[in-house]
């Protein structure tokens, strides 16, 4: 019982992670690939939008990993001697991206100086998410083995796979969405920068549907029993529901109904990352590690679920005041400037 509680603060804790530090990911991408005459004006919007709130995001992944640590240590193990490479790229690409956004800040304010920390930013948002997206196929390739809690296959099983790429590929599309979507709102007292971000927002939802079909064709033959979880009773409920959220945020931006927008991007979000977890049960690694077999003993179980629910009565308050005292552009003098259309 209690280590399907704590799953489901591990999923829980995956789906915020991709709401907030995702679009964090999202905002570099579309920092270094901002263009136009609203060149600079778009990367200034995007660093007020991230800078208060982007390290507080990562709380959620940290949890993640503590959870994982604690309460199932044998999947921990496993997954982090059989993924070690792309989580050690990962890894990489949070340090760089979190110094380079400090350093183009702080650093020499020289054009130069600050467009060479901003591609070093902007790159490491591409391929961080990249990587957690492979991971995240991975682990359901079912190519990675484990026999008496040894991983038997080696370093470059289930992660170097087509199905992996896929999903390495789909993280990025989706974080761009999600943060162009945001930014239609952080950006409504400017109408010239909030068409910039509604553009591209439109843009990215549509690339998420072949990349989308891509992911679902390739887990037939290189994720079979995530495949056969998505054919599930359920899967047509979650199809629809993410394909409603999907038509109703791509409707609201055209319409510019941007607070719909935000919230049909985030339900969608949410439900392929719900879906994901409901075709992954009850592997953690499929097929040979899975919740009850990693699970740590009873009695850590209980008192690490007593412990998270005391600490989200501490936690939650305080970033949900985090984010309403900073994430409004009112709030920041760093907002961008008037821009003319």
């Amino acid at each position: 019982m209690y280590e399907l509680i704590i799953a489901a603060f591990v999923l829980l804790s995956l789906i915020l992670y991709a709401l907030l530090g995702g679009a964090d990911f999202g905002g570099g991408m579309w920092d270094l690939l901002a263009c136009g005459p609203r060149a600079e004006q778009q990367r200034k919007a995007i660093a007020a939008a991230i800078s208060p709130i982007w390290e507080a995001n990562h709380v959620w992944l940290i949890l993640v990993i503590v959870l994982l640590f604690s309460a199932f240590p044998p999947a921990f193990a496993a997954l982090m001697t059989a993924l070690h490479i792309p989580i050690t790229l990962m890894l990489t690409g949070i340090v760089l991206r979190g110094s380079a956004f400090i350093f183009r800040k702080y650093d020499s304010q020289g054009v130069g100086v600050r467009h060479r920390w901003g591609a070093v930013f902007g790159a490491a948002c591409f391929f961080t998410p990249f990587f957690q997206g492979m991971v995240m196929g991975a682990l359901t390739t079912g190519q990675i083995r484990c026999v008496d809690g040894q991983v038997t296959t080696g370093f470059f099983a289930g992660w170097l796979t087509p199905f992996a790429f896929a999903c390495g590929v789909f993280a990025p599309v989706l974080f761009t969405f999600l943060a162009a979507t945001y930014m239609t709102l952080y950006t409504r007292a400017e109408p010239a920068l909030q068409n910039d971000f509604r553009r591209r927002a439109l843009g990215s939802g549509l690339a998420l549907g072949p990349v989308a079909l891509a992911v679902f064709l390739t887990s037939k033959t290189g994720a079979p029993e995530m495949f056969h979880g998505l054919t599930q009773w359920w899967a047509p409920l979650l199809l629809t529901g993410t394909s409603l959220c999907a038509g109703t945020a791509l409707l609201a931006l055209w319409r510019r109904w941007f607070v719909l927008a935000r919230i049909a991007a985030a339900a969608q979000v949410a439900l392929i990352l719900a879906g994901w977890g409901c075709a992954q049960y009850p592997n953690l690694i499929t097929p040979d590690v899975t919740l009850h077999n990693s699970a740590a003993p009873e009695a850590t179980l209980r008192l690490l679920t007593f412990a998270l629910s005391a600490g989200a009565v501490l936690l939650l308050p305080a970033l949900i005041f985090l984010f309403r005292l900073f994430s409004h552009p009112d709030n920041d003098r760093d907002a961008p400037p008037k821009s003319e259309p």
